[in-house]
Protein backbone atom coordinates (compact mmCIF):
# COMPACT_ATOMS: atom_id res chain seq x y z
CA UNK A 1 0.00 0.00 0.00
CA UNK A 2 1.03 3.43 -0.88
CA UNK A 3 -0.80 7.09 0.24
CA UNK A 4 -0.41 9.37 -2.60
CA UNK A 5 -1.01 12.85 -1.96
CA UNK A 6 -2.77 14.76 -5.18
CA UNK A 7 -3.54 17.52 -6.27
CA UNK A 8 0.67 18.36 -7.66
CA UNK A 9 1.03 18.24 -11.45
CA UNK A 10 3.87 16.05 -12.43
CA UNK A 11 6.69 17.69 -13.53
CA UNK A 12 10.39 16.78 -15.06
CA UNK A 13 11.47 14.11 -16.89
CA UNK A 14 12.41 10.21 -16.93
CA UNK A 15 13.08 7.33 -19.81
CA UNK A 16 11.57 4.47 -20.44
CA UNK A 17 13.61 1.57 -21.59
CA UNK A 18 13.14 -1.21 -23.50
CA UNK A 19 9.51 -2.18 -24.25
CA UNK A 20 7.68 -4.76 -22.42
CA UNK A 21 5.67 -6.60 -24.93
CA UNK A 22 9.08 -7.07 -26.88
CA UNK A 23 11.75 -7.64 -24.19
CA UNK A 24 10.38 -11.14 -22.56
CA UNK A 25 9.56 -12.28 -26.22
CA UNK A 26 13.00 -11.50 -27.12
CA UNK A 27 14.46 -13.80 -24.24
CA UNK A 28 12.11 -16.62 -25.34
CA UNK A 29 13.82 -16.18 -28.92
CA UNK A 30 17.00 -16.94 -27.44
CA UNK A 31 16.28 -20.56 -26.89
CA UNK A 32 16.18 -20.85 -30.84
CA UNK A 33 19.66 -19.47 -31.26
CA UNK A 34 23.16 -22.11 -31.66
CA UNK A 35 24.77 -19.42 -29.70
CA UNK A 36 24.63 -16.88 -27.27
CA UNK A 37 22.28 -13.69 -27.68
CA UNK A 38 23.01 -9.97 -25.80
CA UNK A 39 19.68 -8.15 -25.30
CA UNK A 40 20.43 -4.65 -24.59
CA UNK A 41 18.14 -1.98 -22.52
CA UNK A 42 16.16 -4.58 -20.65
CA UNK A 43 13.98 -2.71 -17.67
CA UNK A 44 14.06 -4.45 -14.37
CA UNK A 45 10.58 -5.31 -14.23
CA UNK A 46 8.71 -8.01 -12.41
CA UNK A 47 8.24 -9.88 -16.13
CA UNK A 48 11.49 -10.07 -16.63
CA UNK A 49 12.62 -12.16 -13.29
CA UNK A 50 9.55 -14.47 -14.41
CA UNK A 51 11.15 -15.06 -17.83
CA UNK A 52 14.74 -15.58 -16.45
CA UNK A 53 13.45 -17.74 -13.92
CA UNK A 54 11.50 -20.01 -16.64
CA UNK A 55 14.63 -19.71 -19.08
CA UNK A 56 17.15 -20.85 -16.41
CA UNK A 57 15.33 -23.91 -15.34
CA UNK A 58 15.11 -24.90 -18.66
CA UNK A 59 19.31 -24.87 -18.58
CA UNK A 60 19.81 -21.19 -20.05
CA UNK A 61 22.41 -19.42 -18.43
CA UNK A 62 20.87 -15.66 -18.61
CA UNK A 63 23.64 -13.23 -17.53
CA UNK A 64 22.80 -9.69 -16.40
CA UNK A 65 25.83 -7.34 -17.10
CA UNK A 66 24.70 -4.24 -15.93
CA UNK A 67 22.89 -0.95 -17.91
CA UNK A 68 20.05 -3.54 -18.83
CA UNK A 69 22.42 -6.19 -20.62
CA UNK A 70 21.40 -9.88 -20.82
CA UNK A 71 23.31 -12.04 -21.76
CA UNK A 72 21.51 -15.80 -22.83
CA UNK A 73 23.59 -18.86 -23.26
CA UNK A 74 21.09 -21.77 -25.08
CA UNK A 75 23.90 -23.92 -24.72
CA UNK A 76 22.87 -26.45 -22.31
CA UNK A 77 18.63 -26.67 -22.79
CA UNK A 78 17.31 -29.29 -21.06
CA UNK A 79 13.88 -30.43 -19.99
CA UNK A 80 12.73 -28.32 -16.84
CA UNK A 81 11.15 -30.22 -13.47
CA UNK A 82 7.52 -29.20 -13.50
CA UNK A 83 7.05 -28.85 -9.74
CA UNK A 84 9.95 -26.22 -10.38
CA UNK A 85 8.17 -24.56 -13.24
CA UNK A 86 4.32 -24.83 -11.61
CA UNK A 87 5.82 -22.38 -8.98
CA UNK A 88 5.81 -19.73 -12.04
CA UNK A 89 2.01 -20.88 -12.59
CA UNK A 90 -0.34 -17.70 -12.83
CA UNK A 91 2.81 -15.37 -12.46
CA UNK A 92 3.02 -14.81 -16.65
CA UNK A 93 1.24 -15.71 -20.11
CA UNK A 94 4.97 -15.71 -21.27
CA UNK A 95 5.16 -19.76 -20.83
CA UNK A 96 3.12 -20.45 -23.42
CA UNK A 97 5.34 -18.99 -26.08
CA UNK A 98 8.02 -21.13 -24.99
CA UNK A 99 6.07 -24.13 -27.38
CA UNK A 100 8.05 -23.78 -30.38
CA UNK A 101 11.26 -23.27 -29.01
CA UNK A 102 11.30 -26.23 -26.65
CA UNK A 103 9.94 -28.69 -29.68
CA UNK A 104 12.78 -27.25 -31.69
CA UNK A 105 15.24 -27.80 -29.02
CA UNK A 106 13.56 -30.59 -27.25
CA UNK A 107 11.17 -32.51 -28.90
CA UNK A 108 8.60 -31.81 -25.94
CA UNK A 109 6.93 -28.93 -23.60
CA UNK A 110 5.73 -28.47 -20.34
CA UNK A 111 3.47 -25.44 -20.08
CA UNK A 112 2.22 -24.64 -16.79
CA UNK A 113 -1.48 -22.27 -15.71
CA UNK A 114 -1.21 -19.10 -17.36
CA UNK A 115 -1.39 -15.87 -15.35
CA UNK A 116 -1.63 -12.78 -16.65
CA UNK A 117 -3.75 -9.09 -15.84
CA UNK A 118 -7.48 -10.31 -15.65
CA UNK A 119 -8.96 -7.62 -18.33
CA UNK A 120 -11.10 -10.34 -19.84
CA UNK A 121 -10.83 -13.41 -22.11
CA UNK A 122 -7.16 -14.18 -23.58
CA UNK A 123 -7.76 -17.60 -24.73
CA UNK A 124 -4.82 -19.72 -26.00
CA UNK A 125 -6.76 -21.54 -28.55
CA UNK A 126 -5.15 -19.86 -31.85
CA UNK A 127 -2.13 -20.81 -30.37
CA UNK A 128 -2.75 -24.47 -29.90
CA UNK A 129 -4.98 -24.63 -32.91
CA UNK A 130 -1.59 -23.44 -35.13
CA UNK A 131 0.71 -25.83 -33.31
CA UNK A 132 -1.03 -28.31 -34.21
CA UNK A 133 -1.38 -27.60 -37.81
CA UNK A 134 2.05 -27.48 -37.58
CA UNK A 135 2.44 -31.29 -36.28
CA UNK A 136 2.41 -30.65 -32.52
CA UNK A 137 -0.07 -32.97 -30.19
CA UNK A 138 -1.32 -31.29 -27.24
CA UNK A 139 -2.28 -33.07 -24.13
CA UNK A 140 -3.84 -31.98 -21.03
CA UNK A 141 -2.77 -33.22 -17.99
CA UNK A 142 -3.88 -32.07 -14.29
CA UNK A 143 -0.79 -29.47 -13.95
CA UNK A 144 -1.19 -27.74 -17.35
CA UNK A 145 -0.01 -28.51 -21.04
CA UNK A 146 2.03 -31.04 -22.16
CA UNK A 147 3.47 -30.72 -26.05
CA UNK A 148 5.26 -32.63 -28.17
CA UNK A 149 6.10 -33.31 -32.21
CA UNK A 150 6.58 -36.82 -33.04
CA UNK A 151 7.98 -35.72 -36.28
CA UNK A 152 8.88 -32.25 -36.22
CA UNK A 153 7.09 -29.31 -36.73
CA UNK A 154 6.21 -28.50 -40.25
CA UNK A 155 5.22 -25.57 -42.40
CA UNK A 156 1.50 -25.01 -43.20
CA UNK A 157 -0.92 -22.27 -44.27
CA UNK A 158 -2.84 -20.58 -40.95
CA UNK A 159 -5.76 -17.73 -40.86
CA UNK A 160 -5.81 -15.92 -37.46
CA UNK A 161 -9.40 -15.36 -36.45
CA UNK A 162 -8.38 -12.45 -34.82
CA UNK A 163 -5.15 -10.71 -35.70
CA UNK A 164 -3.73 -11.19 -31.71
CA UNK A 165 -0.53 -10.34 -30.90
CA UNK A 166 -0.09 -13.41 -28.99
CA UNK A 167 -0.56 -15.87 -31.34
CA UNK A 168 1.12 -14.48 -34.17
CA UNK A 169 4.35 -14.24 -32.04
CA UNK A 170 3.78 -18.37 -31.30
CA UNK A 171 3.70 -18.60 -34.86
CA UNK A 172 7.03 -16.71 -35.85
CA UNK A 173 8.71 -18.46 -32.74
CA UNK A 174 7.44 -21.86 -34.23
CA UNK A 175 7.67 -21.54 -37.60
CA UNK A 176 11.31 -19.86 -38.24
CA UNK A 177 12.60 -23.54 -37.54
CA UNK A 178 10.23 -25.76 -39.05
CA UNK A 179 10.38 -27.52 -41.82
CA UNK A 180 9.06 -25.77 -45.37
CA UNK A 181 6.81 -22.83 -45.31
CA UNK A 182 4.08 -21.14 -43.40
CA UNK A 183 2.05 -18.45 -44.52
CA UNK A 184 0.20 -16.33 -41.83
CA UNK A 185 -2.99 -14.31 -42.89
CA UNK A 186 -4.78 -11.59 -40.62
CA UNK A 187 -1.75 -11.65 -38.51
CA UNK A 188 -0.89 -9.19 -36.08
CA UNK A 189 1.12 -5.69 -36.78
CA UNK A 190 2.09 -4.22 -34.06
CA UNK A 191 5.49 -2.70 -33.95
CA UNK A 192 6.82 -5.20 -30.93
CA UNK A 193 5.83 -7.73 -34.04
CA UNK A 194 8.09 -5.65 -36.27
CA UNK A 195 10.56 -5.65 -33.84
CA UNK A 196 10.61 -9.33 -33.49
CA UNK A 197 10.85 -9.83 -36.96
CA UNK A 198 13.65 -7.74 -36.72
CA UNK A 199 15.58 -10.00 -34.49
CA UNK A 200 14.52 -13.63 -35.74
CA UNK A 201 16.09 -11.75 -38.99
CA UNK A 202 19.74 -11.22 -37.11
CA UNK A 203 19.46 -14.94 -36.23
CA UNK A 204 18.81 -16.17 -39.68
CA UNK A 205 15.51 -16.44 -39.94
CA UNK A 206 13.98 -15.79 -43.51
CA UNK A 207 10.44 -13.71 -43.32
CA UNK A 208 8.96 -11.64 -45.46
CA UNK A 209 6.15 -9.04 -44.48
CA UNK A 210 3.23 -8.39 -46.74
CA UNK A 211 0.41 -6.41 -47.21
CA UNK A 212 -2.96 -7.48 -45.84
CA UNK A 213 -1.73 -9.00 -42.03
CA UNK A 214 0.33 -11.94 -45.00
CA UNK A 215 3.23 -13.28 -43.21
CA UNK A 216 5.36 -15.57 -45.18
CA UNK A 217 8.29 -17.71 -43.02
CA UNK A 218 10.43 -20.11 -44.99
CA UNK A 219 11.71 -22.22 -42.10
CA UNK A 220 15.54 -22.61 -41.58
CA UNK A 221 18.13 -25.67 -40.41
CA UNK A 222 19.57 -22.98 -37.69
CA UNK A 223 19.72 -19.87 -36.34
CA UNK A 224 22.57 -18.37 -34.18
CA UNK A 225 22.49 -15.63 -31.46
CA UNK A 226 21.19 -11.89 -32.06
CA UNK A 227 22.79 -8.68 -31.09
CA UNK A 228 19.57 -6.86 -30.46
CA UNK A 229 18.62 -3.07 -28.86
CA UNK A 230 14.43 -3.47 -28.52
CA UNK A 231 12.05 -0.13 -29.52
CA UNK A 232 11.20 1.72 -26.47
CA UNK A 233 8.26 0.83 -24.10
CA UNK A 234 5.27 2.92 -26.32
CA UNK A 235 2.67 2.01 -23.84
CA UNK A 236 4.67 3.34 -20.75
CA UNK A 237 4.98 6.50 -22.40
CA UNK A 238 1.69 7.20 -23.28
CA UNK A 239 1.13 6.51 -19.44
CA UNK A 240 3.33 9.05 -18.18
CA UNK A 241 1.95 11.73 -21.28
CA UNK A 242 -1.41 11.00 -19.57
CA UNK A 243 -0.38 11.48 -16.02
CA UNK A 244 1.10 14.82 -17.05
CA UNK A 245 -2.36 15.86 -19.09
CA UNK A 246 -4.36 14.74 -15.83
CA UNK A 247 -2.34 16.63 -13.32
CA UNK A 248 -1.99 19.39 -15.88
CA UNK A 249 1.93 19.14 -15.43
CA UNK A 250 4.65 18.70 -17.82
CA UNK A 251 6.65 15.61 -18.21
CA UNK A 252 9.95 14.50 -20.70
CA UNK A 253 9.69 11.01 -21.49
CA UNK A 254 13.14 10.34 -22.83
CA UNK A 255 13.54 7.40 -25.12
CA UNK A 256 10.18 8.07 -26.39
CA UNK A 257 9.88 7.52 -30.48
CA UNK A 258 7.19 9.32 -32.13
CA UNK A 259 6.80 7.05 -35.04
CA UNK A 260 5.91 4.22 -32.39
CA UNK A 261 2.93 6.30 -30.96
CA UNK A 262 1.35 8.36 -34.28
CA UNK A 263 -2.29 7.38 -33.08
CA UNK A 264 -1.56 7.92 -29.12
CA UNK A 265 -0.31 11.57 -30.65
CA UNK A 266 -3.15 12.27 -32.70
CA UNK A 267 -5.55 11.73 -30.09
CA UNK A 268 -3.65 13.17 -27.37
CA UNK A 269 -3.67 16.41 -28.91
CA UNK A 270 -7.23 16.44 -30.20
CA UNK A 271 -7.78 16.11 -26.19
CA UNK A 272 -5.95 19.45 -25.70
CA UNK A 273 -2.24 18.23 -24.92
CA UNK A 274 0.95 19.40 -26.08
CA UNK A 275 3.84 17.83 -27.03
CA UNK A 276 7.28 18.30 -28.88
CA UNK A 277 9.60 15.35 -30.50
CA UNK A 278 13.34 15.60 -29.60
CA UNK A 279 14.70 13.46 -32.26
CA UNK A 280 18.34 13.10 -30.74
CA UNK A 281 19.54 9.43 -30.73
CA UNK A 282 20.68 9.44 -27.27
CA UNK A 283 19.06 11.55 -25.45
CA UNK A 284 16.15 12.24 -27.43
CA UNK A 285 12.24 11.83 -26.51
CA UNK A 286 8.71 13.48 -26.17
CA UNK A 287 7.74 16.30 -24.10
CA UNK A 288 4.77 15.93 -22.97
CA UNK A 289 2.65 19.02 -20.92
CA UNK A 290 -0.89 20.85 -20.54
CA UNK A 291 -1.19 24.11 -22.07
CA UNK A 292 -3.44 25.45 -19.44
CA UNK A 293 -7.29 25.98 -20.45
CA UNK A 294 -9.75 23.22 -20.87
CA UNK A 295 -8.99 19.98 -22.35
CA UNK A 296 -12.03 18.61 -25.21
CA UNK A 297 -13.88 15.88 -25.08
CA UNK A 298 -12.90 13.13 -27.85
CA UNK A 299 -14.73 9.71 -28.91
CA UNK A 300 -12.59 7.23 -29.44
CA UNK A 301 -12.55 3.67 -30.36
CA UNK A 302 -9.38 1.11 -29.46
CA UNK A 303 -8.28 -1.76 -32.00
CA UNK A 304 -5.36 -3.23 -33.12
CA UNK A 305 -2.56 -1.29 -34.87
CA UNK A 306 -2.52 1.21 -36.12
CA UNK A 307 -5.83 1.63 -34.58
CA UNK A 308 -5.95 3.37 -31.01
CA UNK A 309 -4.43 0.31 -28.48
CA UNK A 310 -6.59 -0.71 -25.94
CA UNK A 311 -3.49 -0.56 -23.19
CA UNK A 312 -3.64 3.55 -24.26
CA UNK A 313 -7.14 3.64 -23.22
CA UNK A 314 -6.89 3.27 -19.59
CA UNK A 315 -4.62 6.23 -18.69
CA UNK A 316 -6.06 8.35 -21.12
CA UNK A 317 -9.90 8.06 -19.41
CA UNK A 318 -8.43 9.39 -15.89
CA UNK A 319 -7.31 12.69 -18.36
CA UNK A 320 -10.51 12.50 -19.94
CA UNK A 321 -12.18 12.82 -16.56
CA UNK A 322 -10.56 16.71 -16.71
CA UNK A 323 -11.93 17.13 -20.08
CA UNK A 324 -14.96 19.57 -20.75
CA UNK A 325 -18.01 17.95 -22.32
CA UNK A 326 -18.73 14.02 -23.24
CA UNK A 327 -16.17 12.15 -23.73
CA UNK A 328 -17.17 8.43 -25.28
CA UNK A 329 -14.34 5.44 -25.38
CA UNK A 330 -15.41 1.96 -26.89
CA UNK A 331 -13.07 -1.19 -26.00
CA UNK A 332 -13.35 -3.56 -28.64
CA UNK A 333 -10.07 -5.46 -27.45
CA UNK A 334 -10.82 -6.74 -23.83
CA UNK A 335 -14.36 -6.91 -22.21
CA UNK A 336 -13.81 -6.20 -18.77
CA UNK A 337 -11.05 -3.40 -19.47
CA UNK A 338 -12.93 -0.96 -18.12
CA UNK A 339 -13.89 -1.87 -14.72
CA UNK A 340 -11.02 0.05 -13.20
CA UNK A 341 -13.51 2.95 -14.22
CA UNK A 342 -15.51 1.75 -10.72
CA UNK A 343 -12.71 3.47 -8.39
CA UNK A 344 -12.83 6.73 -10.47
CA UNK A 345 -16.98 7.06 -9.80
CA UNK A 346 -15.72 6.45 -6.41
CA UNK A 347 -13.53 9.34 -6.66
CA UNK A 348 -15.79 11.92 -8.20
CA UNK A 349 -16.04 10.94 -12.09
CA UNK A 350 -19.12 11.07 -13.91
CA UNK A 351 -18.43 7.60 -15.96
CA UNK A 352 -21.79 5.51 -17.41
CA UNK A 353 -20.58 2.12 -18.38
CA UNK A 354 -23.15 0.63 -21.08
CA UNK A 355 -22.76 -2.90 -22.81
CA UNK A 356 -24.03 -1.63 -25.82
CA UNK A 357 -21.47 -1.00 -28.63
CA UNK A 358 -20.75 3.24 -28.65
CA UNK A 359 -19.12 2.49 -32.37
CA UNK A 360 -18.56 1.43 -35.51
CA UNK A 361 -15.88 -1.43 -34.84
CA UNK A 362 -16.84 -4.76 -34.40
CA UNK A 363 -15.39 -6.06 -30.69
CA UNK A 364 -12.98 -9.14 -30.69
CA UNK A 365 -15.84 -10.74 -28.30
CA UNK A 366 -18.94 -10.43 -30.15
CA UNK A 367 -22.13 -9.12 -27.98
CA UNK A 368 -21.86 -10.98 -24.77
CA UNK A 369 -23.51 -8.21 -22.91
CA UNK A 370 -20.27 -7.08 -21.44
CA UNK A 371 -19.78 -3.33 -20.08
CA UNK A 372 -17.16 -2.48 -22.49
CA UNK A 373 -18.40 0.97 -23.49
CA UNK A 374 -18.15 4.36 -21.60
CA UNK A 375 -19.57 7.77 -21.47
CA UNK A 376 -16.78 10.67 -19.70
CA UNK A 377 -18.74 14.04 -18.26
CA UNK A 378 -16.35 16.35 -17.21
CA UNK A 379 -14.73 17.98 -16.15
CA UNK A 380 -15.23 16.55 -12.61
CA UNK A 381 -13.31 17.22 -9.68
CA UNK A 382 -11.40 14.15 -8.27
CA UNK A 383 -11.05 13.42 -4.74
CA UNK A 384 -8.68 11.17 -2.59
CA UNK A 385 -9.95 7.44 -1.99
CA UNK A 386 -9.06 3.89 -1.14
CA UNK A 387 -7.88 2.00 -4.84
CA UNK A 388 -7.47 -1.13 -4.69
CA UNK A 389 -5.18 -1.89 -8.16
CA UNK A 390 -6.71 -4.63 -10.57
CA UNK A 391 -4.47 -5.06 -13.21
CA UNK A 392 -1.31 -3.74 -14.58
CA UNK A 393 -2.90 -0.64 -17.02
CA UNK A 394 -5.61 -0.10 -14.89
CA UNK A 395 -3.36 -0.06 -11.81
CA UNK A 396 -1.05 3.10 -13.25
CA UNK A 397 -4.55 4.64 -13.95
CA UNK A 398 -5.50 4.68 -9.92
CA UNK A 399 -2.46 6.61 -9.84
CA UNK A 400 -2.58 9.14 -12.02
CA UNK A 401 -6.16 9.58 -10.64
CA UNK A 402 -4.61 9.73 -7.02
CA UNK A 403 -1.96 12.15 -8.30
CA UNK A 404 -4.87 14.18 -9.93
CA UNK A 405 -7.04 14.78 -6.99
CA UNK A 406 -7.40 16.91 -4.14
CA UNK A 407 -6.42 15.23 -0.66
CA UNK A 408 -4.41 12.01 -0.11
CA UNK A 409 -5.41 8.06 -1.30
CA UNK A 410 -4.14 4.76 -0.26
CA UNK A 411 -3.50 2.75 -3.19
CA UNK A 412 -3.53 -1.03 -2.55
CA UNK A 413 -1.89 -3.69 -4.31
CA UNK A 414 0.88 -1.73 -5.62
CA UNK A 415 3.10 -5.01 -6.65
CA UNK A 416 1.05 -5.63 -9.85
CA UNK A 417 2.94 -2.13 -11.56
CA UNK A 418 6.42 -3.74 -11.16
CA UNK A 419 5.09 -6.16 -14.01
CA UNK A 420 5.90 -3.42 -16.76
CA UNK A 421 7.16 -0.05 -14.96
CA UNK A 422 10.42 -0.43 -14.25
CA UNK A 423 11.64 2.08 -11.12
CA UNK A 424 8.09 3.21 -10.58
CA UNK A 425 8.87 4.77 -7.34
CA UNK A 426 11.86 6.88 -8.07
CA UNK A 427 10.02 7.83 -11.35
CA UNK A 428 6.83 9.52 -9.36
CA UNK A 429 9.78 11.09 -7.24
CA UNK A 430 11.41 12.20 -9.69
CA UNK A 431 8.42 14.00 -11.29
CA UNK A 432 7.44 15.88 -7.76
CA UNK A 433 4.78 13.23 -6.72
CA UNK A 434 4.18 13.02 -3.03
CA UNK A 435 4.04 9.45 -2.31
CA UNK A 436 4.59 7.41 1.39
CA UNK A 437 4.42 3.87 2.38
CA UNK A 438 6.67 0.80 3.21
CA UNK A 439 7.03 -0.09 -0.67
CA UNK A 440 9.00 2.86 -0.99
CA UNK A 441 11.49 1.71 1.70
CA UNK A 442 11.34 -2.19 0.19
CA UNK A 443 12.47 -0.83 -3.35
CA UNK A 444 15.46 0.83 -1.63
CA UNK A 445 13.67 4.53 -1.24
CA UNK A 446 13.30 7.18 1.33
CA UNK A 447 11.32 9.60 3.00
CA UNK A 448 12.50 13.38 2.34
CA UNK A 449 10.19 15.58 3.87
CA UNK A 450 7.35 14.92 1.33
CA UNK A 451 8.49 13.13 -2.07
CA UNK A 452 10.50 9.68 -1.82
CA UNK A 453 14.14 10.05 -3.56
CA UNK A 454 16.23 6.99 -4.20
CA UNK A 455 18.27 6.24 -1.63
CA UNK A 456 22.45 6.33 -2.18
Amino acid sequence: MLVVRGGTPLCGEIRVRGAKNLVSKAMVAALLGSTPSTLYDVPAIRDVEVVTGLLRLHGVRVEPLGDGRLVLDPANVETADVEELNVHAGASRIPILFCGPLLHRLGRAFIPDLGGCRIGGRPIDFHLDALREMGAVVDKTADGLVLTAPDGLHGTTLALPYPSVGATEQVLLAAVLADGITELHNAAVEPEITDLIALLQKMGALITAHTDRLLRIEGVPALRGYSHRPLPDRLEAASWACAALATRGDVLVRGARQADLMTFLNVYRAVGGEFEVDDDPVDGGIRFWHPGGDLGAVALETDVHPGFMTDWQQPLVVALTQARGLSIVHETVYENRLGFTDALVTMGATIQVYSACLGATPCRFGHGGYRHSAVISGPSKLQGNDLVIPDLRGGFSHFIAALAAEGSSRVFGVHLIDRGYEDFGAKLAALGATVDGPAYERAGLRLAGGPLEAAR
